[in-house]
Parts: C-alpha cells; structure tokens; sequence
C-alpha cells in the first residue's frame, strides 16, 4: 500500500455497466418506513374520499358511472385495511417496516389505478391523486423501493393512456379528449411526479442529516462528561491514594527484610514493591502538568513520537516494529507533542502488545493531506461480538490474570539473578524459560474508550480492523487486529518557521 492510498476507504473500482448497478445497489438506505397504524389511518382517508366522491357524482350530478365496479374497488381497499387493523391489534404496530410501508403504497397505486381505469384515465382529474403514493415513499423508504414506487406510477400512466374506460359526464353528452391532450396529461403527471418525489426525497435527507448531526454531538457529550467523570475520578485517585501505597510499600519491605531470600515470600514481597512503586508513578504523572513552553512537551519527530509512545512496552519477548513512511520519501514531519495523542496511542499499543503473539507493527503513514498510525498486531484478532461495540465502557475480551503471571515471571527471574548464591546453586540445572505473556492490566473496558476519545478531540478518526497477519503471513495464521488513526495534516504536523 502506497502512502497516497487511502488504506481505510479503498473500494474496487466498478468498470462498464457495472457502475450504474452499483450505483443502484448503493442507493442510501436513509429511512425506516412508515408505521402500520399511520398507513391504516391514510388508507381510511383515501376510502373516505374515493366514496364521497362517487356518491357526490352519482347522485349528485347523475354521471352515468360503472357503480358496481367502483365499489368492488373501493371494497377491495376496504378489506385490506380491515386486514391491516386485525394485525395492528395482534402486534405492536408503532415501529416503522420499510417493507410492510413499500407493500401498502402499492396496493394503493393499484387500488388508484383500477379506480381510474374504471372513470376515463387519464382524462379524469383525479389521475393527480397517483403522485400522493410516491410522495410518501420518497419521503419514508429507502432508495430502491421509493424508485419502485416511481416506476410503478409510471407503468400505471402508461397503462391509463391506453386502456380507461370513456371519462363519464352528464346523461346525453359525451366528452372525447384528443390522444395529444391525454398525451399531455400523462405527461405532466410524470413530471409532477419526478418533481414532487424528488423535493421530498431531499427534503428528507436534510432532515436525517440534521437528526444525524445532533444524534452525533449527543454522543460526543456523553462520552466528554463520562471522560470528565473519569478524571475527576484520577484527580481523587491520586490524592488519596497516597499515603495507602507508602504504608504499602513499608510492609513490603518489612516482609522482604524478614522472609528467606530463595523462598516464595520474598518474590511476592518484591513484586507488591515494584507495583506499589508503578502506582507511584503513575500518580506522579497525574498529577504533573509539563510546564508551559517547555520545547520538550511542544513539538517532536514523528518517529520519535512513536518510539516514545512503543519504549514502555519493549521488553516482554515482542517484536516491535516502528517506521515511518512518507510520500517521495520527503522527510518525516514534526509534530505537536500532545498529552492526549501520547496517552491514546499508548493504550493502543499496550492493547497490541497484550494481545499479540510475538511481534506489533507501529507505523506512520505520511502524505499531502493526512497524517495516519496505524497498530498492527499478529493475535487472535477481535472477536466479532465485540467488534460492533468496541469504544463503549466496559466492553473488553482482556484476558483476566495474564498481567500477575507475567509480572511474577519476570520478578521471579530478577531476585532469581540478584540473590547471592542461586546462580551457583542450581548451575547444573537450566532454569525453565518463562512464559511469553505480555503485559495487561487486567480489563475494565475503559482502556480503548478513552483512548478513542481523547484521539477525537484531537481531530483524529478511529478505525477498527482486521490485521495483515505480520509480514509473512501463512495460511491459517491469525490476521490479528488493526487499529488506525488519522488526523487531517494542519491537526497534527508543526508548521515550519
């Protein structure tokens, strides 16, 4: 992949005809349709109008009309939204079906249509009626079945110019409009019917941006106030907790001082030292702000940038690959060192590296418009189950218990190298190798949370993937995870004086 491709939204390029099928499939899916209750309610207004109407000019104004035919048609209408109140009282109908909406707006195409066919086609004023059902399928269905819609008005017109029955009128007098002028009338009723459709078909698109955008900001404040929450929470964290891990630390070594130095004790007394010692630590960053001005905490490399954010997970029998590539081989540009870029793709890594079986790829990808970092590792990938909610609290398939395993692994192997003696002692048999577990901290499901946050208030977007399977990938072996974060280039790089 070259640095000028974008690897997160390549799609294969559709050639010919292909296009236009393409084009349709892809047609946005925006709406939902219309609930039964809603449909029944429009269909009793329609059979309300249709019989007003033919009682109007039947008795009325004594139009010679095929009566019988038209209250067979208008009794079909009838039982279909009998039909459809028998199903609303079975189910909950409130919840909108795109497909049950496409079936009924049809019907009333048909209904309409046979209506018409019976009083003079398109000679009949009411032939306008034929634009409400398309309307209301530009405005409430997806794009495929509002088009079917579309079509199947027009096959009607068609249908209406050459097969109607004569336009009925009062008794004596006969009224024949010429073909040009139904050729007319059709004709208007189409345009009517693409311009009416498509007014709404927008119409409803701006209104679901507009539902979109403010769905969209209601969930970056949700997670801005969780995020607030949760260093309120870090802030008290690391004022109380304080004094709690010095007398921590007095009774570790007080249990180290006093327990054999070979034995067992002594490693769990020197592992509960070295992580009181790293709760320590990372209090003392929470509670640190670089001061302002401080080059070191404004600009840096790009690659050092990432070598500072891979240096704390080296070390635990994992290959860390770390490269930047640009576009012509320019130079790497220098960036902003900003707290929340370090501390998400910190969590990122250590992600990787908890998962991955020997080696995690950190790499940049530099070009005109975009700065991307991507990490790359070979485990088990993510789990489909939680691909669809990962970036919600609490959503993890961390490992539990993988971090004291390796930690004691690591801590039995140091006091195993500093007692005085040991080595000598088993000289004649070879220590087991210790297990290849890299670090974790065990899984709340907060770690890739926050890391996403504070990478979007960057400017940055977030991606989830599969894996490339490491660089020799072979058949069978896990594509592991891909995790990418792309900022527009002004987000991220330091202008040059």
């Amino acid at each position: 992949m070259s640095p000028t491709q974008d690897p997160l939204s390549s799609q294969p390029p559709v050639d010919g005809g292909g296009r236009f099928a393409a084009g349709w499939r892809n047609l946005p899916r925006r709406s939902r349709g219309l609930s039964l209750r809603t449909l029944v309610i429009l269909r009793w207004m329609a059979i309300a109008g249709q019989s007003a109407t033919v009682t109007v000019a039947t008795g009325w104004f004594h139009f010679d009309l095929p009566l019988w035919g038209c209250l067979a048609v208008i009794a079909a209408s009838v039982a279909m939204n009998l039909n459809a109140t028998a199903r609303l009282k079975r189910s909950d109908g409130s919840a909108p079906d795109g497909a049950l909406t496409a079936a009924h707006l049809g019907f009333d195409i048909l209904q309409l249509s046979a209506l018409l066919a019976l009083t003079g086609g398109l000679q009949n004023p009411f032939c306008l009626l034929l634009v409400a059902p398309v309307t209301v399928a530009a405005a409430s269905l997806p794009g495929r079945q509002a088009a079917l819609m579309g079509l199947l008005v027009l096959a009607a017109t068609v249908a209406l110019f050459f097969f109607s029955m004569p336009l009925p009128w009062q008794a004596g007098t006969e009224l024949n409009l010429p073909p040009l002028y139904r050729f007319g009338i059709g004709l208007a009723l189409i345009t009517g019917v693409v311009f009416t459709s498509a007014y709404a078909w927008r119409v409803a698109a701006d209104a679901e941006k507009l539902e979109l955008a403010l769905a969209t900001t209601q969930d970056v404040l949700q997670r801005e106030q969780r995020l607030a929450a949760l260093g309120g929470l870090a802030a008290a964290a690391a004022h109380e907790l304080g004094t709690p891990l010095a007398t921590i630390q007095v009774v570790a070594r007080e249990l180290l001082r006093a327990s054999a130095k070979d034995g067992p004790a002594a490693e769990d007394a020197a592992l509960i030292l070295q992580q009181a010692e790293r709760c320590r630590d990372i209090l003392k960053q929470l509670s640190q702000q670089p001061e302002e001005g401080d080059s070191a905490f404004a600009e840096v490399g790009l690659k050092a940038l990432l070598e500072e954010v891979v240096e704390p997970h080296r070390g635990f029998d994992l290959a860390f690959d770390v490269n930047v590539r640009t576009a012509s081989g320019e130079a790497a540009p220098r960036v902003r060192r900003l707290p929340e870029v370090v501390h998400g793709l910190s969590t990122l890594v250590e992600n990787a590296a908890d998962f991955a079986n020997s080696r995690v790829r950190v790499q940049a990808l530099v070009d005109a418009g975009f700065i991307e970092i991507e990490v790359v590792d070979d485990g088990p990938g993510i789990p489909p189950d939680i691909l669809p909610r990962l970036g919600e609290p609490y959503v993890t398939s961390r490992p539990q218990g993988k971090a004291r395993r390796a930690l004691s692994a690591q801590i039995a192997a140091s006091v195993a190298a500093a007692a005085p003696g040991r080595k000598g002692k088993k000289a004649g048999k070879a220590a087991p190798a210790p297990e290849t577990i890299a670090p974790s901290q065990g899984g709340m499901g907060l770690g890739f949370f926050i890391a996403r946050t504070l990478l979007e208030r960057t400017g940055g977007r977030v991606a989830v993937g599969a894996g490339d399977g490491g660089p020799t990938p072979q058949k069978g072996q896990p594509k592991g995870a891909r995790v990418a974060v792309r900022w527009p280039r002004p987000a991220l790089e330091v202008a040059p004086s």
